[in-house]
């Protein structure tokens, strides 16, 4: 055999190889800085297809926490999703979801405050009593800015966000967050904020050192509504889709 003609068509075959492989990574759909897929046709053991839950133009997926309706504070506005004021009450899916990948925009006014609530269940005390929460801030202006784990994009009063993930007010700011068998991952701007097991003895230790080491149930639940807060400021959302994960 002449090794000049063998080793001509193993280098062939690489680059065949290498094309192949290029080929499925950009077939099954752009990769954002975030690690998340730009398309829906993700299924198996990624989860479901992306399923929207808020497009610019329908509430039909949201009603108010412990309410049928959705509150007349909580309009559309140029394509969001908005709070007009104090008073309006929180919003939850209309579904529940155990293992979940969630992707939303947020932008909060200055000197605001809001958050993103998960596994959350509904009975007669506020959201925030059992559902784990990503907290939304100004983190320039809001006081909660004193204490590094309610600044933006952190678990609120348990783990800190970086501040390499963190805009400030008026911008809007990316939020992922996927849950799945208890593992729950969330990333702000294409950093990774969270990274933590739920029920594990860090998840223990983490409640044990936050406001919530007291309250009876928090972050118990292994299914439940996503939630958006209402902290009495003005905050607006959009392009919020989720899919179901195994």
């Amino acid at each position: 055999m002449n090794p000049v003609k063998s080793s001509r068509g193993l280098g062939v075959v690489r680059r065949c190889l290498c094309f192949l492989v290029l080929f499925l990574v950009l077939s099954s759909g752009e990769v954002s800085a975030d690690g998340s897929l730009a398309d829906s046709a993700t299924d198996g053991a990624r989860g479901d297809a992306w399923v929207t839950l808020f497009d610019g133009t329908s509430m039909a997926q949201w009603r108010g926490y412990g309410r049928a309706d959705t509150p007349a504070a909580w309009v559309i506005n140029d394509g969001h999703l908005v709070l007009t004021e104090r008073g309006g009450g929180d919003l939850i899916t209309r579904e529940t979801y155990a293992g979940f990948e969630l992707e939303i925009e947020w932008h909060i006014a200055e000197g605001g405050n809001s958050g993103i609530f998960f596994l959350a269940d509904e009975f007669d005390k506020p959201i925030y009593v059992r559902a784990p929460e990503i907290q939304i801030l100004d983190d320039a202006r809001h006081p909660d800015n004193k204490q590094a784990n309610r600044r933006s994009g952190s678990l609120y009063d348990m783990v800190a966000a970086p501040a390499s993930s963190q805009r400030a007010a008026g911008e809007w700011n990316h939020v992922r967050i996927r849950h799945q068998a208890g593992h729950l991952q969330t990333w702000q701007n294409g950093v990774q904020t969270v990274d933590v097991m739920i029920g594990s003895d860090t998840w223990k230790a983490l409640v044990a050192n936050s406001k919530f080491a007291t309250w009876i149930g928090f972050g118990e639940a292994r299914e439940g509504y996503i939630g958006l807060q209402d902290h009495g400021d003005r905050v607006a959302f959009r392009n919020i889709r989720i899919r179901r994960l195994p």
